[in-house]
């Protein structure tokens, strides 16, 4: 009897289905072509733009609008730089005017050197958001507490980091990530920052988490549009491997060759 996976098995969120798990960000591509062959390359469910970044590079005499309604992709604002519940506010609310749209990337920053969240700035923008009918996918980190809370505060998806903004580090807390995969089991969990390389989307893939947001790893590498689609492949293969049931790890070797029908001097080994 051949067992087949799901076919159905689209990103949910607040609602809303997409038709990727990949989440691409817009900044630091060596072009606006760049950025479009990613695009087509990655098929992400939706792209993220930095409102106060693109405001400051011209966006709207350069053509980055144009490219985003030619490829039709669901956009993302984010508040990336804001570093205040106040600000983080006012630009969730500026870029709901220049989008006509509710969603928004929540990011209240704490720290300059390392771009964590500021725990209490998050849950209280996440809060007033929330209360201004914003659907809001909050930037946080692995804490299993931190995403209660925002959770508390209405939020109904989470984009833990893997490791610090840009860094291409892959996961550095395997244990946290892991553990707010297992406690938080039917809250969708998008990672969001620090990976570097497809294997690192495919192992949080296979532990399932829910998709992943790629901008630095994809933008500065050397040939873009490959490496969107290298993702866009790890993500596919580790969401199917999480389906698929992955074998129990173990600490010993156990073969896989019966020992049935094989001459008994080997059976042990050869001694």
């Amino acid at each position: 009897m051949t067992t087949t996976l799901p076919s159905a098995d689209a990103l949910t969120l607040y609602g809303e289905t997409f038709a990727s798990r990949v989440l691409l960000g817009t900044s630091r591509y060596p072009s606006l072509q760049s950025l479009s062959d990613s695009i087509d390359a990655a098929r992400p469910g939706m792209v993220t733009i930095a409102l106060r970044r693109q405001l400051a590079n011209g966006a709207a005499t350069n053509g980055f609008f144009d490219l985003m309604k030619r490829h039709g992709v669901p956009l993302l604002p984010n508040t990336a730089g804001c570093y205040s519940v106040d600000e983080a506010v006012t630009t969730a609310h500026m870029a709901r005017e220049i989008f006509e749209t509710d969603w928004i990337k929540l990011e209240v920053i704490g720290d300059d050197y390392t771009l964590q969240p500021d725990l209490v700035g998050s849950i209280e923008a996440a809060s007033r958001l929330v209360r201004d009918g914003f659907k809001v996918l909050p930037y946080c980190t692995e804490d299993l507490v931190m995403g209660r809370r925002l959770l508390d505060a209405g939020c109904e998806a989470l984009m833990p980091w893997g490791a610090p903004i840009g860094t291409g580090k892959g996961v550095i807390n395997p244990y946290g990530l892991r553990v707010l995969r297992e406690r938080l089991p039917d809250v969708p969990l998008i990672v969001d920052a620090g990976l570097g390389v497809p294997s690192h989307a495919a192992q949080v893939m296979e532990w399932g988490f829910d998709g992943v947001l790629l901008n630095t790893a994809v933008s500065q590498a050397t040939h873009p549009d490959a490496m969107a689609r290298a993702f866009a492949l790890g993500v596919e293969a580790g969401r199917a491997a999480y389906l698929a049931g992955p074998m129990a790890e173990r600490d010993a070797a156990v073969a896989s060759t019966p020992v049935v029908g094989m001459p008994f001097w080997n059976q042990d080994g050869g001694k």
